[in-house]
């Protein structure tokens, strides 16, 4: 049986996660109160709704208890009904909630009222983008649970011709090399810790926030 997801909200970033499951192979139903965004989603997701997310007999139709997981991903022009909603999905027995924030303090209400997981995607993407621009080295970073980080850097000129053990990177910098791409294209998934970091190596490294930022400023 495939896993079942409800997206509530169809802006921007609820219609690409909706998007994003359904060619996962997970049964969405995509809800939102505006007919035209329920409409876009309906050519591509299993279910289509419209309705208002804080109307507590509507919202109770879409069977959020019987769901593998929940997202409020009601935009920032209506903090207070992505609160109420998330209240209700948890009062309705969702096993999982994930709730979309638009700062800190709306993402400590949505924990209150039940939020099992809170993201903020323009915040946590900002962060990503600001140490691609800050260091041209690192190619691309993506989050790997609640507080670590995989990043995918150039291998920066100061740990060219070094050997993992020689750099000490757990110690010094809280940083774990997990792969490396060979100039020749080929991944070494265990890498060598004696063999030389090579010119044009990409490095794979997972850490927590802000590890491989000190990393490049100390190199």
């Amino acid at each position: 049986m495939s896993r079942q997801a409800t997206v509530i909200g169809l802006g921007q970033f609820g219609m690409s996660v909706a998007r994003a499951l359904t060619e996962r192979g997970v049964e969405v139903l995509a809800v939102d109160h505006r007919e035209e965004r329920v409409h876009a989603a309906s050519a591509f997701v299993a279910e289509a709704a419209c309705l208002d997310a804080t109307d507590t007999d509507a919202l109770a139709r879409t069977s959020p208890e019987r769901r593998d997981v929940c997202l409020c991903s009601i935009g920032d022009e209506a903090r207070e009904a992505s609160i109420i909603c998330t209240a209700l999905l948890r009062q309705m027995g969702a096993p999982r909630i994930i709730a979309r924030a638009n700062n800190d303090l709306h993402a400590r209400i949505l924990r209150l009222v039940g939020a099992h997981l809170v993201v903020n995607p323009e915040q946590e993407y900002g962060e990503r983008f600001a140490n691609q621009i800050l260091h041209r080295e690192i190619v691309a970073q993506m989050p790997l649970g609640t507080d670590l980080f995989v990043t995918e850097l150039h291998a920066p000129a100061s740990l060219v011709g070094k050997t993992l053990a020689d750099l000490s990177l757990p110690k010094k910098f809280g940083v774990t090399v997990v792969a490396i791409r060979t100039g020749g294209g080929d991944v070494v998934a265990v890498p060598d810790p004696l063999a030389p970091i090579g010119p044009s190596d990409v490095i794979i490294l997972v850490g927590k926030e802000g590890a491989v930022s000190r990393l490049m400023d100390r190199s």
